[in-house]
C-alpha cells in the first residue's frame, strides 16, 4: 500500500469510477486502476545479461514531482500530478569483468483528474488522463518497456428519482501504448493478453505492430435505500486494453455481468440485532464468446443479540472454459464444483475477542480447505494484542510446469503443455501489538511467520484442447524417469524426451517491523522504524514444521533501520 506522504495527501481526488453509488459489488471481476502511484519510483524493470554478481538499485530515484489538488470556482474538483524519475544503471560482474547496464530509463509521468457534481449531487461527471514517456539510452531496454502510453477515462452517475433511491454509475476508458516491434509483440504475448492462443479466432499476434489500443468499461445499477437490496453490473475489458505503465491491471479479454438481490433486517428481534441475506448470479465470457466462469452465489451476515456475529457464503460453479491454464496455449475445460466459507466472531467490544473461519472448495480439478482462528486481547483501552494463525491444504490436479515445442504433438498445435499434481500445505500467522502510551506517543509491533511446501507428482501433458484430459507420463506408451525427471511422451516413438526441472519447494520466512511514533509538536512527527526479514528455501516438497522453524531461526536476518521526521510550518 502507498505510504509516501506526497502521494497520500489529496489522493482521494484521483479516485476514479466509484462515484454516486454506495455499493460496487463485483463477482469474478477485477477492474483496472487508471492511476496507481506505486508505479512512480518502482523497482527497475530492465532485464540483465548473464552475470555472476549484480548491484541493482532497489527503487528508482524520483528526480522531482509536483502535485496540485483543489476545487475551482465552478465547483470542479481538480487533481494534477507530474513526476520525473531517474535513469538507473545496475553494476554487474561476469567472468571476472565488470559491466554496467541500464535497467530503467529516464521517465516522465503525468496524471490529471477532474470531477464535477450537478443538480445537488444527483448527477456527476468526471475524467482522468495519464501519460507516460520514456527516454532510452540502451537500445536493448527499448525492447523491454513501452516507449510511451496514454489513457483516458470518463466516469459519472445519475440518480433516477428525487429521493435518490436508484442510481446508475460507471466508467468507460481507452488506452494506447507504443513501442518497438519486439516490445509490442512481447506485450501481446504477455500473461495480461495472451494473443497467441492457437484455438481462438478473435485475437492473434501482430509481430509488425508498434502500438496497441484497447477499451474498457463498467456500469452498475444500485438501489441505495430501504431494506430490499439490488445491484446489477456489466463490464468489459478489451483484449488490447493496457494501463500498467501508470495504472494497475492483471488481465484482459473479459465480458462480465452479475445480478444481486437480498434483504436486510435492521431492527433487533428475538434473535438478532442485524442480518443480511443475499442471492446472486454471475457470468464471464471472453470476446470470442467462450464462457470463462459463472455460477450461483449466496452470502449473508448475522449479528446476534450478544454481539456475536456469523458470516458465510457458498457458491456453485458449472463447467466452463479456461483460457489461462496453458499460459497462452489452447483453451481447456474448467470443471464444476462448489465453494463455501463460514466465519464466526465473538463480541468485539470485550477485552477478549475470539473467532474462527473455515474456507473450502471441492472441484474435480482441485480441492482446498483452510482454517483461520484468531484471538485478540485488550487488557487496557490503550493496548491490544492479536494473533491470527492460518492453516491451509490444497491439492490441484493440473499445476503448470512448462511448455515444450514438439512437432509430433499435433493434437496440441506442436507444443506439449506439461502439468503435475501438487499437494501444497501452508502455515502462517499475523501477530500484532498496538500500544498507545499517550495521544502523542505510540508503538506498533507486527510479525508474520510463514511456512509453505509444495510436492509435485504425476507429471502429465494436456491430451487435447478444450478438455481436462491428460496423458500421465509413465502410463501407456510413455515413460518417466522419476529420479532424473525425464519424460518420453511416446516411449520408442519419434517424440524427443523432455527433461523437466524439480518444482518441489519448501519456503520459510519471517517478516516483522516495529514503529515508534512521537508527535513532538502539533503537526510535527518523528518515526523510528525497524524492519527484519529472514527467509529460507529448499527444493523439497515435504512439509516439515520443526525443521522449518529451526532453519528459519538460523537464517541470516536482513535488518533495516529508518528515522523519519516531519515538521509543520505554521505560516
Amino acid at each position: 500500500s502507498e505510504k509516501r506522504p506526497f502521494f497520500i495527501e489529496g489522493s482521494s481526488t484521483f479516485n476514479f469510477g466509484r462515484g454516486g453509488a454506495r455499493n460496487f459489488w463485483s463477482l469474478n471481476w477485477s477492474g483496472p486502476d487508471f492511476f496507481y502511484s506505486r508505479r512512480i519510483g518502482r523497482s527497475p524493470q530492465g532485464s540483465l545479461p548473464d552475470h555472476d554478481f549484480v548491484d541493482m538499485p532497489e527503487g528508482v530515484k524520483i528526480l522531482g514531482a509536483g502535485k496540485l489538488t483543489g476545487k475551482t470556482g465552478s465547483n470542479w474538483n481538480i487533481g494534477a500530478l507530474s513526476a520525473v524519475t531517474a535513469r538507473e544503471k545496475a553494476e554487474f560482474r561476469y567472468n571476472g569483468e565488470n559491466f554496467s547496464s541500464e535497467v530503467e530509463p529516464l521517465t516522465f509521468y503525468n496524471v490529471f483528474r477532474g470531477q464535477k457534481e450537478f443538480n445537488e449531487g444527483r448527477q456527476g461527471l468526471g475524467l482522468i488522463s495519464t501519460f507516460t514517456k520514456r527516454n532510452f539510452d540502451d537500445p536493448l531496454l527499448r525492447d523491454n518497456l513501452n516507449s510511451e502510453s496514454i489513457s483516458l477515462g470518463l466516469d459519472g452517475w445519475s440518480f433516477f428519482d428525487k429521493e435518490k433511491n436508484w442510481v446508475i454509475s460507471g466508467w468507460a476508458g481507452m488506452s494506447h501504448v507504443r513501442g518497438s516491434e519486439e516490445r509490442i509483440t512481447t506485450l501481446q504475448r504477455s500473461s495480461r493478453h495472451y494473443f497467441q492462443k492457437p484455438n481462438v479466432a478473435h485475437v492473434s499476434v501482430d509481430s509488425n505492430a508498434t502500438s496497441m489500443t484497447g477499451f474498457a468499461g463498467r456500469f452498475w445499477i444500485n438501489k441505495q435505500k430501504g431494506n430490499w437490496i439490488f445491484n446489477a453490473a456489466l463490464g468489459f475489458i478489451d483484449p488490447g486494453f493496457d494501463v500498467n505503465d501508470l495504472g494497475f491491471m492483471w488481465r484482459t479479454d473479459l465480458i462480465n455481468a452479475h445480478l444481486i438481490s437480498g434483504y436486510k433486517w435492521t431492527k433487533p428481534n428475538k434473535f438478532t440485532r442485524y442480518a443480511e441475506l443475499h442471492f446472486a448470479g454471475f457470468g464471464t465470457l471472453d470476446f470470442g464468446g467462450n464462457p470463462l466462469w459463472g455460477g450461483l452465489f449466496q452470502f449473508g451476515f448475522i449479528r446476534f443479540l450478544n454481539y456475536y456475529s456469523l458470516n458465510w457464503f457458498w457458491a456453485y460453479n458449472p463447467e466452463t472454459v479456461n483460457n489461462r491454464l496453458t499460459r497462452g496455449g489452447p483453451l481447456t475445460k474448467s470443471t464444476s464444483g462448489v465453494e463455501a466459507m463460514l466465519q464466526m466472531d465473538s463480541d468485539n467490544r470485550k477485552p477478549w475477542v475470539v473467532g474462527i473461519g473455515f474456507n473450502g472448495g471441492f472441484y474435480e480439478a482441485a480441492t482446498y480447505y483452510s482454517i483461520s482462528p484468531n484471538i485478540q486481547w485488550k487488557p487496557a483501552d490503550n493496548l491490544s494484542l492479536s494473533v491470527s494463525p492460518d492453516f491451509s491444504h490444497d491439492v490441484t490436479k493440473a499445476q503448470w510446469v512448462g511448455a515444450y515445442d514438439d512437432p509430433t504433438a499435433v493434437l496440441t498445435y506442436g507444443t506439449r503443455y506439461v502439468f503435475a499434481e501438487i499437494e501444497q500445505t501452508t502455515v502462517s500467522a499475523g501477530i500484532r501489538m498496538n500500544w498507545t502510551f499517550t495521544p502523542k506517543l505510540s508503538l506498533q509491533l507486527y510479525a508474520q511467520p510463514l511456512i509453505a511446501s509444495g510436492d509435485y507428482y504425476d507429471f502429465k501433458e494436456l491430451a487435447k484442447p478444450k478438455t481436462y484430459d491428460f496423458n500421465i507420463y509413465g502410463e501407456g506408451e510413455s515413460t518417466f524417469d522419476e529420479e532424473n525427471l525425464i519424460a518420453d511422451p511416446d516411449g520408442s516413438g519419434p517424440a524427443e524426451p523432455i527433461e523437466l526441472y524439480n518444482p518441489d519447494f519448501n519456503f520459510k520466512s519471517i517478516r516483522g517491523n516495529a514503529v515508534l511514533r512521537w508527535e513532538y509538536s502539533p503537526g510535527s512527527t518523528l518515526y523510528f522504524v525497524w524492519t527484519q526479514r529472514r527467509s529460507d528455501f529448499e527444493n523439497i516438497g515435504e512439509f516439515q514444521f520443526k525443521k522449518s522453524v529451526d532453519r528459519i531461526l538460523d537464517a541470516k536476518a536482513d535488518n533495516i533501520f529508518m528515522v523519519k521526521m516531519t515538521y509543520w510550518f505554521g505560516l
